[in-house]
């Protein structure tokens, strides 16, 4: 009975629009109170246990570098960068916008902030060339969804910190998946472009590619020290982020110089409060998990998964479809909270690796960021396009249909998230 109150009591404060963080927490609560056998003084020494976590640092850390790497002008670099490789397509401007967002994911760590960063340059460009406004939104929220793929990833991270799994393992099972998603796209975008007559940008010039990559080399640095660092063993994800930080404000401030010192508190404090909204879901949720572990609700879950199939494949192809309803529906952070400990008994039966499971799961809420009501790419994209969400999901629909057949290899084919993690022993 207590597990459907909690449930129902959810899915009412989210139908009234109550923030995420409010909603999970008021749920617990009330499940807990009407439980009656626990004390809720304990409610207070699980938000602080749940956010009291190294790993979850890394959080607040890519956040800043993110925000200092768009500041301090990495971001106009890695699009005129990735114009010089594929302006010269049909379309240019469309795959320029899949290969900037490609390069910002190994950033920014959110897809949100990658949407953002690279939308704000390209989608006004897509527009004054006469694309579209809904396919330059559509194209800028599908390659923006990838943020959370290649890492670094926020929500890798929090997948790790709730299973157990290898944050490291985690980061280098998702660049094959990331890589194959961005290919995708760049088809697809193409393929249209080509077909609505949408005009290349540049001609392709070996002089002007060694001259936007000499520029931006600054730029490329950053996820050589994020990925380098952790593949090679020399950097934790908290570890790298730190050293991202660092890495943003000197180049900032003293290669680019176009950080300012007087720009940088208010940058600390926008970071901060960005980050502060996702560890406070995550601290309120960290009640919701430790009642669902009282309840075995997880185990219950997973008893009836297996109910309906056993066969492995056939229960991982129920599992995506579970997730993809849990991102169209549900906020990304929230989704893993919810869903990580109902996964975690399922591993020995689908015959798969934790690191691949955490793959699994990022793609499948990557996808539903493209996908309303709650589609947070969609809804930045459709800001900086200055059009109605309509007119973008009317167009969307190309990039979820590759998307989804990319999820379907990347389920079924396990050395695209495998093989990279498994150098990591060697």
């Amino acid at each position: 009975m207590l597990p459907l109150v909690l449930f129902m009591t959810l899915m009412l404060l989210f139908l009234l629009n109550m923030p995420i963080a409010l909603a999970i927490g008021m749920a617990s609560l009330l499940a807990l109170w009407l439980h009656g056998d626990l004390p809720l003084m304990m409610v207070i020494q699980r938000l602080y246990a749940g956010v009291d976590s190294f790993p979850l640092m890394a959080v607040p850390l890519f956040m800043c570098a993110g925000a200092l790497m768009e500041a301090g002008g990495i971001s106009r670099r890695v699009v005129q960068l990735a114009e010089s490789i594929v302006g010269w397509l049909p379309g240019g401007l469309a795959a320029v916008a899949v290969v900037s967002a490609m390069f910002f994911a190994g950033i920014s760590g959110s897809a949100a902030a990658d949407t953002a960063a690279v939308g704000a340059i390209l989608i006004p460009s897509m527009i004054r060339r006469g694309y579209d406004r809904g396919f330059a939104a559509a194209v800028q929220a599908a390659g923006g969804s990838i943020g959370v793929v290649i890492p670094p990833s926020i929500p890798m991270i929090i997948f790790g910190f709730l299973t157990g799994a290898s944050v490291g393992k985690l980061f280098a099972a998702g660049i094959l998946p990331g890589l194959l998603m961005g290919v995708s796209l760049i088809g697809v975008a193409t393929a249209l472009s080509w077909k609505n007559r949408y005009s290349t940008v540049v001609a392709f010039s070996w002089r002007r590619l060694a001259q936007c990559a000499w520029e931006a080399k600054w730029a490329m640095g950053a996820p050589v020290v994020i990925l380098g660092g952790i593949l090679s063993g020399v950097f934790t994800a908290t570890e790298s982020a730190a050293a991202a930080t660092f890495y943003a404000l000197f180049v900032g401030l003293w290669v680019h110089r176009e950080l300012r010192w007087r720009n940088l508190p208010e940058l600390f404090v926008r970071s901060a409060v960005t980050a502060s909204l996702v560890l406070f879901i995550i601290a309120t949720a960290s009640i919701f998990s430790w009642f669902m572990a009282i309840e075995d609700i997880p185990a219950r879950v997973a008893r009836g998964l297996l109910a309906v199939t056993t066969h492995p494949m056939a229960l991982l192809m129920l599992i995506n479809g579970v997730l993809l309803a849990a991102g169209t529906f549900v906020e990304t952070t929230a989704a893993l909270i919810l869903l990580a400990p109902v996964l975690l008994p399922l591993v020995p039966t689908l015959g798969v690796e934790i690191t691949q499971l955490g793959a699994i799961v990022v793609v499948n809420l990557a996808i539903g960021m493209l996908t309303p009501p709650l589609g947070i790419c969609l809804v930045v994209s459709c800001t900086l396009a200055q059009c109605r969400l309509e007119r973008v999901i009317a167009r969307i629909g190309p990039f979820l249909a590759v998307l989804l057949v990319d999820l379907v290899l990347i389920s079924l084919w396990s050395p695209l998230t495998l093989w990279i993690p498994s150098l990591l022993h060697r």
